[in-house]
């Protein structure tokens, strides 16, 4: 369907990273992105498929 967000088909571990990330940065603007973006794919434990597309959106090492 056109039009739809590519986070309609994702994990909800995924979709909390992304939150925990966004929230993270929102509160501490100068904290680094990458270590952000790297604990938020340890602490959630995504699939390999849900990490290619994190780090492809968002970033990180």
């Amino acid at each position: 369907m056109a039009g739809e967000s590519p986070l309609n088909n994702r994990s909800d571990k995924l979709k909390n990273a992304i939150t925990y990330v966004s929230e993270i940065m929102q509160a501490n603007p100068g904290k680094d992105r990458n270590k952000v973006v790297n604990e938020a794919l340890m602490r959630f434990d995504l699939s390999p498929a849900d990490s290619e597309f994190f780090l492809k959106h968002f970033g990180g090492q």
